[in-house]
């Protein structure tokens, strides 16, 4: 039996893709950062930092086993809680997994669960307790995330024996997270939206994005994260990485001219708020198909994408959901477009391609079971959280703003030191 050994240049490229990955936490912090009003700025960031303290430390206790242990009874649901508790043996230099050092996929992939959680927080923005938002956080990693990346990303005979019946029995494609990560996270924010409810002024007063740079900046670092996040999933530095990035640039590309087409139509401007909207539209919706699609494909994608969540953000005025910073319009349904877009578009599998209608019904059936999954379970979970320890803070609490509530601090102190006054803080603001 030929002796497994590390190759150094996957090794490289997989420690180069964890930091990029590991870029985005602070991307995402600074992209809904920009977006919340000044008094909730702090708040938002600490709802990605926080996600990412606690999501990593039940992936080290549990959750990597959760998902890449052994299917339970061989049926796809749920990896062996106890076979890699605390990694049990994995941590250390000599393990492998595939042609990489353990750890450094363990790490890859342990940031992929912290994100997706910090993803929902947008949904709920201005209004949700810190503490309620990290108990959530913890049980939600563990109910919902493990679970469903089980179903998706743990193949047979990598890392487990058996793995999750999406990736193995139902052969739905998702190269790098549309439904573990985003149709799952976009779920969760509607079913969260719904049970918080509305934020007080909703659809009365204008709520717009404190600081755009911020919002651009945002976008721009999860872009270039994102590279780490697609191309990393090959989890070799090979063919296939290279595709899923030159994918990722041009569904995002093409993304922005969607979006933007939309809203000059629609409203009469391209605005800087719109362009950043499209890039991680395009980014979501690449995500599943990156290693699937040609460049056409991932062109046609990103546009569909980029038109499709603009106009989506209009439904949460018209259906009567508070979903903040439009985690349903972006994640949900650029997650949805893209895994389906899979089975029109994909190479040899898509139905434009030749390859009949069988992958699109699998795409559909498990973009859709993601999709029930997350929102019924976020659904109980949220709920419980509300009723036991309160999810949401006062309405005076939010009028005032979250973050001198909540945290005690500004975001900007804006003082004249001479009068000993705090510039800039309206109660609308």
């Amino acid at each position: 039996m030929e002796e497994v050994v590390i190759n150094t240049g996957d090794t490289a490229w997989m420690l180069i893709s964890t930091g990029l990955v590991v870029l985005m936490i602070p991307g995402l912090a600074l992209f809904y950062g920009g977006m919340v009003r000044v008094k909730s700025v702090l708040n938002m960031m600490m709802m990605s930092f926080g996600a990412l303290a606690i999501v990593f430390v039940l992936w080290i206790a549990f959750g990597f086993s959760m998902v890449f242990g052994d299917s339970v009874g061989g049926k796809g649901l749920i990896g062996d809680i106890g076979q890699f508790t605390f990694l049990n043996g994995l941590d250390n230099s000599a393990a492998i997994i595939g042609t990489i050092p353990a750890a450094v996929f363990i790490a890859f992939q342990g940031i992929f669960a912290a994100i997706t959680v910090a993803l929902i927080s947008g949904s709920i923005a201005d209004r949700a307790k810190f503490g309620a938002w990290m108990v959530f956080a913890g049980i939600w990693a563990t109910l919902v995330y493990f679970p469903v990346a089980h179903w998706v990303f743990a193949f047979d005979n990598f890392v487990a024996k058996t793995g999750g019946w999406i990736a193995n029995d139902l052969g739905a494609l998702d190269f790098a997270g549309g439904t573990a990560v985003h149709i799952n996270a976009g779920a969760a924010g509607l079913a969260l939206a719904l049970i918080l409810g509305k934020r007080v002024g909703f659809g009365k007063i204008p709520m717009r994005p404190h600081s755009l740079p911020l919002v651009m900046l945002g976008a721009a670092l999860l872009w270039f994260g994102w590279f780490g996040f697609n191309a990393g999933s090959a989890v070799a530095s090979n063919g296939t990485a290279g595709l899923a990035l030159l994918n990722t640039i041009g569904a995002t590309t093409a993304a922005v001219l969607s979006w933007l087409l939309v809203e000059k139509i629609r409203d009469g401007h391209a605005t800087s708020l719109g362009a950043a909207s499209g890039v991680v539209a395009g980014l979501v919706a690449i995500t599943p198909a990156c290693a699937a699609v040609n460049a056409s494909g991932a062109l046609i994608i990103g546009a569909v994408a980029g038109a499709l969540c603009a106009l989506s953000v209009g439904l949460k005025f018209k259906l009567g959901y508070d979903d903040s910073l439009d985690v349903v319009a972006v994640h949900l349904v650029g997650g949805i477009v893209g895994t389906i877009m899979i089975g029109f578009v994909g190479v040899d599998v898509g139905l434009f391609n030749g390859g009949g209608t069988g992958q699109l019904v699998k795409q559909a059936i498990g973009a859709g079971a993601v999709l029930a999954y997350s929102f019924i379970a976020t659904l109980i979970i949220g709920k419980i959280v509300d009723l036991t320890i309160g999810f949401r803070i006062t309405n005076d609490q939010e009028l005032a703003g979250i973050d001198v509530a909540i945290h005690a601090e500004r975001a900007y102190e804006l003082t004249d030191n001479s009068q000993g006054s705090v510039l800039g803080f309206s109660k609308g603001a």
